[in-house]
């Protein structure tokens, strides 16, 4: 019984209900601060980008304006990769991240495209692409990554957001580490629920399950990312190398 997790006292709805409430108003606090944040990024300055910059896409060579497609905004993901590595070796964060966006069509609504940048080369990641059975527009960045991740770490997921200007792009945001949780909603419906994330750095109450480390395997599951186990059963290949 040493494995059984705890769980949260026993009260009555008039109870649970005054809590509820007590934890509402910090939980409407916490959405301002959002919509200020929030707020505050549309009043960044941004910063001219090549819009030539080289791209290699499913037809070859594209610029960087070019993957715009025709929209006035752009949001880059720039998917990690091991490159000769196979599929099950491909990194677990940038499979979850990317797991999460299946639907474009609101982004469009708002004049945004979103696109996958992987930092490795374009015919290993579109395989892996297909395997996992994304839509989105996938591209590899691998000529153009200096240029485009200036000053930044090379080789760690990130987000970056573009405005295009007629012929001209500006960079205008972009974000690396827990900073790409705003992609996923796995994480979010978790932190709903009472045991959250079950991660060993969340302030929970003894006994609370919390074996999930943060060192990959809470995004992998028997030697794979875990998203990759429904393609397999599927009957997908995952074999990278063509």
């Amino acid at each position: 019984m040493d494995d059984v997790p705890a769980v949260p006292a026993v009260v009555d709805r008039a109870t649970f209900e005054a809590e509820i409430e007590r934890l509402r108003a910090r939980e409407k606090a916490h959405t301002r601060e959002g919509d200020a944040i929030a707020a505050a990024r549309r009043r960044l300055p941004m910063v001219e980008v090549d819009p030539a910059l080289t791209l290699i896409g499913r037809d070859g060579p594209l610029t960087l304006l070019d993957a715009f497609e025709g929209r006035r905004q752009l949001v880059a993901y720039y998917f990690m990769w091991h490159a000769g590595r196979p599929a099950p070796e491909q990194c677990e964060g940038c499979t979850w991240c990317t797991t999460q966006v299946a639907e474009l069509s609101y982004l469009h609504s708002r004049d945004i495209t979103y696109a996958v940048f992987c930092q490795g080369p374009f015919n290993e990641s579109i395989r892996y692409h297909d395997f996992m059975g994304w839509d989105v527009p996938w591209y590899s960045a691998l000529p153009s990554l200096d240029a485009l991740l200036f000053g930044r770490h090379v080789g760690m997921m990130h987000l970056v957001c573009y405005l295009r200007d007629g012929g001209r792009v500006f960079e205008t945001y972009w974000t690396t580490l827990r900073g790409v949780e705003v992609m996923d909603y796995s994480y979010a419906l978790m932190d709903l629920t009472v045991y959250g994330r079950q991660e060993p750095w969340e302030d929970s109450p003894p006994g609370w399950p919390q074996q999930w480390q943060v060192d990959g395997s809470n995004t992998r599951s028997n030697g794979r990312p875990i998203a990759q186990w429904s393609r397999l059963r599927a009957g997908r290949s995952d074999d990278l190398a063509g």
